[in-house]
């Protein structure tokens, strides 16, 4: 009895065992069913939700080029590295060959990493070198992770730093059009959605979020040829005379298009230093006395007014005068002139007594309809405006000063434009930078009067005349020289600013040019010995560039004589 009791107690826990297994079973297939058919979306949701990522999708920055074409920005695809400090520090062991690879200290590289674990995304460094980045990439670390960005590089470097500017570290401008189209420029990133694996590759696109949209391209006016010539005549004229600065500006009288406009000192927008003393557009934002090269518009209200006419004689003699207690000179004394010979010579003594004649308000009136004392309207970010005082406000010795230059200030694109105006039959357009823009012509002075001027110009750069070395082989050019003393905090000090205005072929203008040199030192501080030759390197240049042809036939003519005689010989 007791053996068959035993082996009844053992069957029937082999049965409750089996039936345990088989429930056990039961329910695994039961959860198995629900997992695998009525919970299949929660659990891949679940899933993906651990490894489903939303990244952005770069874009390009817009392209700037030339007025042909040539690319001035462009943005270029670069890899940036972050990291997740949390997963790096689990293999402390690689961080020396990041640090290595990064060209970093390994201690400095760990304590900011120790410093943002709570973080799940930090920069380490952005826009690599494809060298350093194909480098992270092999080294393969947990937690490091390589990121497409674009980098902006600039082909002219600091020959169109001015103009250009630059971008900061997340291609925002900063500085030149491209702070001033930035909305233009940049371009509108996506957004998609991705599943990484645990080492953060991307194994599968899941779906758009929002379509990458690119920047639009900006064309400029500036001709990077042109834009060449002038930088490197300025460079070496600013290094001959030892000045603090200088600028040129080159205008199309056609349009107003700005051609080129540099500066001295400039800046490498690959790698800016961040100095503003190199980084500011001289030729907008600064704004001086220009001295003599105004003389032209005081003869302008001269003439409007008719109180004189070109041939008008004017006595200069001893070569001084003396406004309110003030003693107003001549470099020599020109004794008598006609008024073409006031600007000729550029004697102060015979324009303040022809600008005494006139109203404060007529001369006031004439300066503003050429542009001064109001930003032309470039678009350029920081224009200044110049300072030109209402007539109201004007003493004698101001009414007197301001007609040769000082008491009023203006900046090199302004004068650009007065003189385009003089140029262009007295017909006034707004400088523009932009290829394309709309720039209708506003008449300002009878043309008549600005042909009279224009030809006065003309006898400048003559035998006789301040501006004889603005000369240019085979054509007739017709400008202005400056030579105005600097203002201190102890009044007038020897320091100087040398300038030269003017325009070419004065027969049928095409090119305006203004050259401002700022603080030259040594014996040479003229506007005639410093400003004029560099005026003639970069016109000469130009209008050879742009196959003007040449309008001094006679001294053609002459030139080819000689050149015959000689062969013959």
């Amino acid at each position: 009895m007791s053996a068959a009791r035993n082996s009844h107690v053992r069957a029937s826990r082999l049965y409750a065992l089996l039936l345990i297994f088989f429930l056990v079973s039961l329910a695994l297939v039961a959860r198995a069913v629900k997992l695998q058919v009525a919970q299949t979306e929660f659990l891949q949701g679940q899933g993906e939700a651990r490894f489903l990522r939303e990244v952005d999708i770069p874009t390009t920055r817009g392209m700037i080029s030339d007025r042909n074409g040539e690319p001035l920005a462009v943005s270029t695809p670069v890899e940036s590295v972050w990291v997740n400090p949390g997963e790096v520090l689990q293999v402390p062991e690689k961080l020396g060959l990041l640090a290595k690879v990064l060209e970093t200290d390994a201690d400095e590289l760990e304590r900011k990493l120790t410093q943002r674990s709570a973080r799940e995304f930090v920069w380490l460094r952005r826009r690599l070198h494809p060298d350093m980045a194909s480098q992270i990439e092999a080294l393969k670390i947990q937690g490091v992770y390589l990121q497409k960005e674009y980098r902006r590089f600039y082909p002219a470097g600091e020959v169109a730093a001015h103009v250009v500017g630059f971008t900061n570290i997340d291609d925002i401008g900063q500085e030149g059009l491209e702070l001033a189209y930035n909305d233009w420029l940049i371009g509108e990133a996506g957004r998609k959605r991705v599943i990484k694996d645990r080492l953060g590759r991307t194994v599968e696109e899941v779906e758009l979020v929002k379509q990458a949209s690119p920047g639009k391209d900006l064309q400029l006016t500036i001709d990077r040829r042109l834009q060449y010539l002038a930088y490197t005549e300025l460079k070496r004229t600013v290094l001959k005379h030892g000045a603090r600065s200088g600028s040129v500006v080159l205008m199309d009288l056609h349009n107003g298009e700005i051609l080129a406009m540099v500066n001295q000192p400039s800046y490498n927008p690959n790698q800016p230093d961040g100095s503003s003393e190199g980084l500011r557009n001289r030729a907008v934002t600064d704004v001086f006395e220009p001295g003599s090269v105004m003389k032209p518009f005081a003869v302008t209200s001269m003439l409007e007014a008719g109180i004189v006419t070109p041939g008008t004689p004017v006595e200069t003699s001893p070569g001084t005068l003396v406004i309110s207690g003030h003693t107003i000179r001549d470099h020599h004394n020109y004794g008598l002139l006609d008024v073409t010979g006031v600007l000729t010579k550029s004697s102060n003594v015979g324009v303040t007594k022809l600008a005494l004649e006139l109203s404060p308000e007529h001369m006031w009136d004439t300066y503003r309809r050429y542009g001064f004392g109001e930003a032309t309207g470039s678009g350029f970010p920081g224009e200044s405006a110049g300072v030109l005082r209402n007539h109201q406000r004007w003493r004698r010795l101001e009414h007197a000063t301001i007609a040769y230059g000082y008491g009023i200030s203006a900046t090199a694109l302004q004068l650009a434009q007065a003189y385009a105006v003089i140029a262009s039959g007295g017909v006034l357009r707004q400088p523009t930078l932009i290829q394309g823009a709309i720039n209708p012509p506003i008449s300002m002075v009878d043309p008549v009067l600005a042909r009279q001027v224009a030809d006065m110009l003309e006898t400048v750069t003559g035998p006789a005349g301040t501006g004889k070395q603005a000369r240019v082989a085979n054509y007739r050019i017709a400008g202005k020289t400056g030579t105005s003393r600097k203002a201190s905090a102890s009044g007038y000090a020897s320091r100087y600013v040398a300038s030269f205005a003017g325009f070419a072929p004065a027969s049928n203008p095409r090119l305006v040019c203004v050259v401002i040199v700022n603080d030259p030192t040594g014996e040479q501080y003229y506007g005639g010995d410093v400003a004029a030759p560099l005026f003639a390197n970069v016109v000469g240049g130009a209008l050879r560039l742009m196959n003007v042809p040449p309008d001094d036939y006679p001294a053609l003519f002459a030139q080819s004589a000689t050149d015959a005689e000689g062969a013959a010989r």
